[in-house]
């Protein structure tokens, strides 16, 4: 090996090193989101409230992102990027804490909400530390190694704690988080360097809102999570009351879905550095057709697990060149445009949440679910179309 391959490898392994560390980070933060989608029924029956109402711990948590993740990132914009990641991390491992402990629905909702304060934040900035890794070329696939730390949570930290839950009761799992977030907080600060605080006037960093394309990319992480959330919510209910399967195999199939989404995830990372709109375009063309493949299949249990894990993997695909997207577009207030990123895709959770729970409420079927997920994803792919226009016009 001459001395310049030695050299790419050292350079390598420092860089992968501190996008481990936030990677840990977010599989902690990816568990105690997600987790509440396996424990709904477990949640309802505690509290004596329908599933709808359980339903609201997912969408109040993504509120609670949506509107905290501006206000906690120009409250910690000042702040060296390192120390508000750990900063972060300690607010979040706190309210898992609290989660563990409430004793009513409200206060279980009120810790819920703690939770949520950092975690927009917490991508964001974690975004921007990621990029400040790699070459420019290599953005989105910082972006997807650190975010595979979110799918993963879905891979092994979903699963688990819901089997935990369902075995030794709801609370067990988010007292298997607490300790996530202490392991995440001492990777956080043991590998990943300092990089300086942004020199943010709140003035400048809002007027990035006024770019088409910032908006554009806002919108459309709204939109891709309104379709993920309306039908992923209900999953576990969906897969007991329509598919027919046991609450063992709703945790296998909360497996499969998040290999689903960890492949999804890396691949469109790796393949959006090539041609990013070019292959958001295909993936949100594929994944209308996906939801419209789920309607027909959700009554087989095997034909629907393996949609489940497909869908799920188209899902995410797109979300690596989104991020990317809005560092790119809105460079002049990253740290802002970056978490305010997060909070579209955690508005879009909310509304999708809200979205399906307002359809089963008006007596539409667990079934019917993907139908809007469908429709909501052409939206998006109109707006996608927009946005690669408008970049014809005004390349990057």
């Amino acid at each position: 090996m001459d001395v310049s391959a030695q050299v790419d490898d050292r350079k390598s392994i420092l860089t992968r090193t501190p996008l481990m560390a936030l990677a840990i980070a977010a599989f902690g933060i990816g568990t105690s989101e997600f987790i509440i989608m396996g424990l709904l029924p477990n949640l309802a029956t505690y509290f004596n409230v329908s599933i709808p109402k359980a339903g609201a711990l997912v969408s109040g948590y993504a509120l609670s992102v949506t509107i905290g993740a501006p206000i906690v990132a120009l409250a910690t914009a000042r702040l060296e990027r390192k120390f508000a990641l750990l900063l972060l991390m300690g607010v979040f491992t706190l309210g898992n804490l609290a989660c563990a402990v409430a004793p009513t629905y409200n206060l279980l909702f009120a810790a819920r909400v703690l939770t949520a304060l950092c975690h927009g934040a917490f991508f964001g900035i974690g975004s921007i530390v990621a990029t400040n890794l790699v070459p420019r070329n290599q953005r989105s696939q910082a972006i997807a190694l650190m975010f595979s730390g979110l799918t993963l949570a879905n891979v092994l930290g979903v699963p688990a704690g819901t089997a935990l839950g369902q075995a030794l009761g709801w609370r067990a799992s988010f007292w298997a988080i607490v300790p996530i977030g202490l392991a995440a907080a001492a990777a956080v600060f043991f590998l990943v360097p300092q990089q300086p605080a942004t020199q943010a006037n709140l003035l400048h960093e809002f007027r990035v809102l006024r770019k088409p394309q910032v908006l554009l990319v806002l919108s459309m992480s709204t939109l891709t999570s309104v379709s993920l959330f309306c039908v992923f919510t209900y999953v576990a209910p969906m897969l007991e009351t329509v598919t027919h399967v046991s609450p063992h195999v709703v945790t296998l199939t909360l497996l499969l879905f998040g290999i689903g989404i960890t492949i999804g995830n890396l691949a469109g990372g790796s393949l959006s550095d090539w041609r990013p709109l070019a292959f958001l375009n295909g993936a949100l063309l594929v994944l209308i057709a996906a939801n419209l493949a789920l309607y027909f299949i959700e009554p087989f249990a095997i034909p629907a697990i393996a949609g489940i894990l497909i869908w799920g993997a188209i899902q995410f695909a797109a979300g690596a060149p989104l991020q990317s997207r809005i560092v790119d577009q809105a460079s002049a207030a990253p740290n802002l445009a970056s978490t305010l990123n997060q909070g579209a895709f955690n508005f879009g959770n909310a509304t999708g949440a809200s979205l399906g729970g307002m359809m089963l409420t008006a007596g539409y079927s667990y079934r019917q679910l993907p139908f809007a997920s469908a429709a909501v994803t052409l939206v998006a792919l109109v707006l996608a179309l927009i946005s690669t226009k408008l970049d014809r016009r005004q390349p990057l």
